[in-house]
């Protein structure tokens, strides 16, 4: 069997979406993109073999895949999502060509300081949704005692040895948290991190390590204390379901009309999420590690206001499908971003489908509810593109979402597991411009 061509490199496809039909069914959860990548960057901290399972197989994790490989790294896939890593000798400084496709590269930053003594790795490309702090992260490891000389184009930092610090943050930074955890675990002494991100993944990431050795308290706090040891050792774990692919689907079935089960997903980090699909007026029930999202077709959707905010706040991962869903609510909803200045990529697109949206500022006014109808559509990111597919599943007719490939970043088999519980989405070439397959099935 030829092997898989990367998802990062299958840039050429379009989805193809049939929309009027509501979501039923049960939806396993993948792996959590966000965890596997700052994990997978951990495992370069040891010498020793780390197995790993339930790694989303997404664009973005074959790419921290080849980046590993290509700084003298060894990933062996062991099939279902597990595969293992082994960092016996290791290069300092990433590829150009693969470290400028995704923002997660950052994290090399500190992994490779921690464990080689240098880095040097090219600006992170990734999705265009607004600045990130990278000076909260620079600043951090140059407290710890690296010298990094920063151009347009890179990064280059080195160290003779990393000594705890006390790192503050203005705001919380989820990448440079796991930066900061990822170079004090080795450090000379003692790291305090305050104002630290809470986000599960890097709990995820937190877990791990101390699996692999590590003294970090107040995992899940805002204030970190981390006590440098001198070295690490292999370790296995299972990374978490990722709450934002649940999130995604669960918002999908209430946008449709659907009935959906969530499996593999516990409920707890999605309490926000989950509240405001309450007060729209979709049925909620939690069971034990997974949930229920269901709205009957004939229960109108009601307009709840949404502003995001670090964790334990909504998601801003969230924050556009939350919005696609908000066009088929009766009324006006106000939805206000306050992480990111340049998310709402989504907005155009979705008006292009009909939607009836007008932005100031940070804030969106979104009047429904709105007929969306079928067209072609430019996927901008990986949240844009789930939100767009939300709004094709609604829409009437056929949308054609281009540069669907963002959406692969991640989310695995997206398509696939949509099609499983009642969608019609298909994944093709740009030129097979034939309809989605239609069905005398009745969803209703």
């Amino acid at each position: 069997m030829p092997a898989r061509k990367p998802l990062h490199r299958q840039r050429d496809t379009v989805l193809y979406v049939e929309g009027g039909r509501a979501l039923n069914g049960r939806v396993c959860i993948s792996g959590a993109k966000n965890a596997s990548l700052p994990i997978m960057a951990a495992a370069l901290l040891t010498d020793e073999p780390v197995r790993l399972h339930n790694v989303p197989e997404v664009a973005d994790t074959d790419l921290m895949r080849e980046i590993i490989h290509q700084l003298g790294g060894r990933v062996r896939s062991l099939g279902g999502g597990s595969l293992t890593i082994t960092t016996h000798r290791l290069a300092s400084q990433v590829p150009d060509e693969l470290g400028k496709r995704m923002r997660a590269s950052i994290v090399l930053l500190g992994a490779l300081l921690s464990r080689t003594g240098a880095a040097r790795l090219p600006k992170p490309g990734g999705d265009e949704i607004g600045a990130r702090r990278v000076e909260q992260h620079i600043r951090g490891l140059r407290a710890m005692g690296a010298d990094i000389h920063e151009t347009k184009a890179d990064f280059v930092a080195k160290c003779r040895h990393l000594k705890g610090a006390r790192v503050v943050f203005d705001l919380p930074t989820v990448t440079g948290t796991e930066n900061i955890i990822l170079a004090a675990v080795l450090a000379e002494g003692r790291t305090e991190i305050f104002n630290a991100a809470r986000e599960p993944h890097v709990q995820d990431l937190a877990r791990f390590l101390v699996k692999m050795g590590a003294q970090i308290h107040g995992i899940g706090t805002d204030e970190l204390v981390i006590e440098g040891v001198e070295r690490l050792h292999g370790a296995e774990h299972h990374v978490i379901p990722d709450y934002l692919e649940a999130g995604t689907y669960a918002i999908a079935a209430a946008a449709t009309g659907g009935d959906v089960t969530l499996e593999c997903s516990p409920p707890e980090d999605l309490r926000q999420v989950l509240l405001k699909l309450e007060e729209a007026g979709v049925q909620i029930e939690v069971g034990e590690g997974e949930f229920r999202v269901r709205r009957p077709r004939r229960t109108p959707l009601r307009p709840v206001d949404m502003g995001t905010w670090v964790h334990p706040g909504f998601p801003t991962d969230l924050q556009a499908q939350y919005l696609a869903l908000m066009t088929q609510a009766r009324g006006e909803s106000v939805i206000s971003e306050y992480l990111f200045e340049n998310r709402y990529q989504h907005v155009p697109e979705l008006m292009r489908m009909g939607a009836r949206i007008s932005v100031h500022g940070r804030t969106c006014f979104v009047h429904g509810p709105t007929e969306l109808h079928g067209t072609d559509v430019v996927v901008p990111d990986i949240r844009s593109g789930a939100a767009l597919v939300i709004a094709a599943l609604c829409a009437k007719g056929v949308t054609e979402l281009h540069h669907a490939w963002h959406v692969d970043r991640g989310y695995q088999d997206l398509a696939g597991k949509l099609s499983e519980i009642g969608a019609h989405i298909e994944r093709r070439k740009p030129h097979q411009r034939k309809a989605a397959p239609t069905t005398d099935r009745s969803y209703e």
